[in-house]
């Protein structure tokens, strides 16, 4: 059948030609992104109890949603927070591979199960059941220089006239307006006023409630035989200041009591809590979340056409920035990758050549690889995966080992033609019917390596089998080239005197002439040395290399620390600042001030830094809260990473007194929160006092910080907030003819707030929103100013009512998986060389008292279970490579002879790792590496295999094991050592990367360099003493002798 593929060029031509043309669908149908969808999916449940405290929105809104949820099919871990301010957040994290859209519908059922148990307000507010939107593609900034245009105009600007076409946008998921400056009719009552009157909350709420309404009056006319029929339209929902200022609260005798006089009307905001800005202006952050396997630039590019298009009608001032831009990273990072592949395939070309020194053998692999790694593409679209950085990797690795395939047809037809073969047509044939079985069998073995792979969950599953398939596909695509096209190409091109060509080139020649003196020497010495281990009285020797490597591979394994994706330098840097307790948002302001000035004064390329206050990121909202968004120049244009730049910022900030500063690189993966650092949530199964378990936290932190791993530890969680803490007097309520609930709500009226109707205006709803004039509700005398009706009439104030007292309490309250939690953030000393697998080792080591624990979370919890599936895929990886030879080799024992020479490649693998991480490169033991010891299994095995085929066929023809298994590893020295070194010439572009997935680059680069080169210069000594060990024990045990004819 091979035949048929060398008499039959265009057939074989054909076969190539079509994986090209299907490959190109799948490039030009794949979508784009950094990485695949990894994060776990993720709904969050969300709602809002307006004027309600940490304590209350816990007991009253989150307990009931927690118990309802909880245990919801697929379910991973869950957390919520209750803040001050009434917000209420559940998370649900679920398995990998859950479908996000049925997680959400079972989240929703559960949540309505619970409805009842909610308190009315919230009901009225609804709670929202969304899946979360794991990756943040962009953050568009709005900023005005112009006074007329304030933060409250841009925010509703941007909602109006910029979401709506930016949700239409195919792709996007979600968009956030950050700002909470939504237009909301603020209804501002006046207490004095409202007592003289003997007015109550409620009876201003009933008749805003009353008359702002929309009505269905009906048609005139209708069944009545008339001539016409006419539509009754009501005036509906007032829609300006004005027109609610006119709403009649009483009319008497013709007096009439209007709004106006009891409350001032004007259309506000819907938070006052926190601030944008940016360059010291007012400004607005939109983030734009995509959905799951969108094209990402795609999504981007439509966005920014969008913007460039709006902004030409942007009001006078009014300009736009983007502040985080996924494509940034992308396409740098991309550009990157497909810039390796062009200098992957020169350099693996440069080597081919000068082992093969004839320029028609080299245009071979040089059709042979595009074709396997254009046909890749289809097949990648085929497994719904998409173009991303793991993909990319395995194509850059696939380019030195596909080119394997096409080296060992070219050389073994070379070799025919050198025995004296003149026909090409039949060299070729010949070398096809002899290395034939090894393709098949080198194929079958790196496809093994991957199968296991692809049977692995979780997030450091989808790593290994985006990369393992990706790599497989091209390895079978190659195999099936190496069977097909590149025959068909060795008869078409080759020569038999191939040498003519450079019999011209004298410089050339020259040095092909010192290669093959050298080359030929270096095989002397090659058979010489072999002849001196396969003795029997030497083969002590191998072994003990083979001990002293496994010991080497062990050692290292254990001290080297592991982790799960490498943090990359992703050019934004994020910083959170918290304020004492109780600080007020002006205070917390001018403290973000100065650490905006700091950064602009001692961070070298700077492109822009945005602060807000009065919101944090990880904690949420509280006025003693700040943040700070600090953007970097692109990574050609600098030479500062953005640890660096934490590192900086720490260090000019730690002069500055009462606040806490925290600062990070934003994170390398979406959907695992923000931090880079370790997360951990400190628990107390107790159910005791919240103070206790904020000293034991405060300890554990303490005894953390004076590690040497770590840089940062805090928490954002502090119980000492001051607040006042109402008791009522019952007895005195019911004597006023009274009841709790008109009590407490008028309280909240006055000064919680209470969000009452809708108007609508601009195209969309807004809400109506009752509540005390600030002054009114300044200090705690002003609460002698707000009176409650008695059911006598008169107005009593609400102070007779209520006794206040000085308590301190936290902002927000979180749990994790129904008990009380802490998030803690610890960022490891990167400056000294630390990484987040040495706190979380550090973690292990730190006691907490009985009844409190800890667990991780985010990409922290994915940290520490990929460590255990590493081990798993290895072990897996082994058997079915074993398993596999043993089926091919028709024996138990001979595939022991590649097995055993594994650990020399693998040893080496963490020797240069470690090497690596000596030298300051931030490279570990991290997915990327894990990877490559995977992949490197088969690359090892490959080379074995081709001694180990050599060998056995030379001693079925009747050698002596020890001359067959010298011959073997002799016959094969010269494909080896080309093919292994196209690959090690193939990936040092990645050992030398710089800027954006550096640290990616290299540690796939290094590691693999490393296992490569040690695995081939030493396995091509130990793997032919190891034939001689296996093959005599596998004969001495075999009912099939085999005859030495030849010794």
């Amino acid at each position: 059948m091979l035949k048929t593929f060398i008499e039959r060029p265009v057939l074989s031509t054909v076969i190539s030609i079509l994986f090209v043309v299907l490959g190109g669908i799948g490039i030009a149908s794949l979508p784009i992104e950094q990485y695949p969808d990894i994060a776990p999916p993720t709904v969050v449940v969300r709602t809002v109890y307006s004027g309600a405290n940490a304590d209350a929105v816990q007991n009253s809104v989150i307990v009931p949603l927690e118990e309802s949820i909880n245990g919801v099919q697929g379910m991973n871990y869950m957390t919520s927070s209750a803040a001050n301010g009434g917000s209420a957040t559940v998370n649900i994290y679920f398995k990998q591979g859950t479908d996000p859209d049925i997680a959400t519908v079972n989240v929703q059922n559960r949540v309505s199960q619970a409805a009842s148990l909610l308190p009315a307000e919230v009901t009225k507010n609804g709670v929202t059941v969304q899946k979360q939107q794991s990756s943040t593609i962009l953050f568009v900034l709005l900023k005005s220089n112009n006074s007329d245009y304030d933060a409250r105009f841009l925010q509703n600007y941007a909602a109006i006239n910029l979401v709506p076409q930016i949700k239409r946008v195919n792709g996007v998921g979600d968009v956030n307006v950050y700002g909470e400056k939504d237009y909301t009719m603020r209804i501002w009552l006046k207490p004095d006023v409202m007592r003289s009157y003997s007015l109550t909350p409620n009876e201003v709420i009933a008749a805003l409630q009353d008359q702002n309404i929309e009505s269905a009056p009906g048609e005139l006319g209708a069944n009545g035989e008339q001539t016409f029929q006419y539509t009754l339209k009501y005036t509906g929902r007032l829609k300006t200041s004005e027109a609610f200022e006119n709403i009649i609260i009483r009319s008497s005798n013709s007096k009439v009591l209007r709004l106006k006089d009891v409350a001032r009307v004007e259309l506000g905001a819907k938070s006052y809590s926190f601030f944008i800005r940016n360059d010291n202006l007012p400004s607005v952050l939109v983030a734009i979340n995509q959905t799951a396997g969108s094209n990402a630039k795609e999504v981007i590019d439509e966005i920014k056409h969008i913007m460039e298009v709006s902004s030409k009608s942007f009001p006078p001032g009014v300009t736009f920035q983007y502040e985080m831009d996924a494509s940034a990273f992308l396409d740098a990072s991309i550009a990157k990758v497909l810039r390796t592949l062009l200098e992957a395939f020169i350099l693996v070309f440069i080597v081919v050549f000068v082992f093969l020194q004839n320029f028609r053998a080299t245009l071979i692999p040089a059709i042979a690889v595009p074709v396997a790694i254009i046909g890749t593409f289809f097949f990648l679209l085929l497994f719904g995966f998409s173009i991303n950085l793991l993909t990319l990797f395995a194509l850059v690795l696939a380019i030195g080992i596909v080119v394997d395939d096409a080296i060992v047809v070219v050389e073994a037809v070379h070799a025919e033609i050198d025995n004296g073969e003149k026909d090409v047509r039949k060299a070729t044939y010949n070398a096809l019917h002899t290395i034939a079985p090894a393709i098949v069998s080198i194929t079958l073995v790196m496809s093994a390596v991957f199968i296991p792979v692809s049977f692995i969950g979780g997030t450091s599953g989808v790593f290994f089998k985006q990369f393992g398939l990706t790599l497989a596909v091209a390895i079978v695509i190659s195999a099936v080239n190496a069977l097909t096209l590149s025959p068909a190409l060795c008869a078409i091109f080759l020569k038999v005197d191939h040498n003519d060509e450079l019999k011209k080139k004298s410089i050339i020649q020259r040095f092909y002439l010192f290669f093959n003196t050298s080359f030929n020497a270096l095989t002397e010495n090659y058979r010489r040395t072999l002849n001196f281990l396969t003795k029997r009285s030497h083969r002590w020797i191998t072994i003990s290399i083979i001990a002293v490597f496994g010991l080497i591979f062990w050692f290292l394994l254990r001290m080297i620390p592991s982790g799960f994706v490498p943090s990359e330098d992703s050019g934004t840097v994020m910083g959170m600042i918290t304020l004492a307790p109780g600080s007020s948002l002006e205070r917390t302001d001018s403290i973000t001030k100065k650490v905006v000035e700091i950064a602009e004064a001692n961070i070298p390329h700077l492109r822009s830094v945005t602060s807000l206050s009065g919101l944090n990121f990880m904690s949420g909202d509280g006025s003693s809260y700040g943040n700070v968004l600090i953007k970097m120049q692109p990574w050609d244009q600098r030479d500062i990473t953005t640890n660096e730049v934490t590192s900086i910022l720490k260090a000019h900030t730690d002069s500055l007194t009462g606040a806490k500063f925290m600062f990070f690189a934003s994170p390398t993966l979406q959907g695992f929160g923000i931090s880079t650092g370790v997360e951990l949530k400190l628990q107390d199964k107790t159910g005791g006092d919240i103070n206790k378990f904020y000293e034991i936290g405060s300890e554990f932190l303490d005894r953390m910080r004076k590690r040497p791993e770590v840089m940062i530890a805090m928490t954002t969680f502090d119980p000492r907030f001051p607040q006042k803490q109402i008791e009522a007097n019952i007895a005195k309520i019911k004597d006023a003819g009274l009841t709790l609930t008109e009590v407490m709500g008028t309280l909240q009226a006055y000064v919680g707030s209470m969000y009452i109707s809708n108007f609508n205006s601009y195209g969309k709803q807004y809400r109506v929103v009752v509540q005390a004039d600030p002054q009114f509700r300044a200090k705690v005398e002003d609460l002698n100013g707000i009176s409650v009706k008695a059911a006598n009439g008169t107005m009593v104030p609400i102070t007779e009512f209520i006794t206040i007292t000085d308590v301190t309490g936290p902002q927000a309250l979180t749990r994790f998986n129904l008990f009380s939690s802490m998030n803690v953030t610890i960022i490891p000393n990167y400056m000294k060389g630390y990484t987040a697998s040495d706190v979380i080792k550090a973690i292990g080591e730190t006691e907490l008292p009985d009844g409190y624990g800890y667990d991780f979370a985010g990409m922290t919890r994915e940290e520490v279970n990929s460590s255990s599936q590493t081990a798993i895929i290895f072990a897996l990886c082994l058997v079915f490579v074993y398993l596999l030879l043993a089926a091919l080799y028709e024996s138990y024992i001979l595939p022991l002879a590649v097995i055993f020479s594994l650990p020399v490649g693998l040893a080496g693998i963490y020797m240069f790792v470690f090497g690596a991480m000596m030298s300051g490169t931030g490279i570990i033991n991290n997915i990327y590496v894990q990877i490559s010891l995977i992949m490197l299994i088969g690359l090892l095995a490959k080379n074995a295999i081709l001694i180990v085929e050599y060998a056995l066929q030379r001693r079925r023809e009747g050698m002596s094991i020890a001359k067959a298994a010298v011959n073997g590893a002799v016959a094969r020295l010269r494909p080896i050592l080309m093919t292994s070194f196209a690959l090690i010439f193939g990936l040092l572009p990645l050992a030398l990367a710089s800027g954006a997935g550096a640290i990616g680059n290299k540690s796939i680069g290094i590691s693999a360099i490393g296992g490569m080169l040690i695995g081939t210069v030493i396995g091509i000594l130990v793997i032919p003493v190891l034939f001689v060990l296996f093959q005599n024990l596998h004969e001495k045990i075999s009912r099939h002798k085999i005859q030495t004819i030849e010794e």
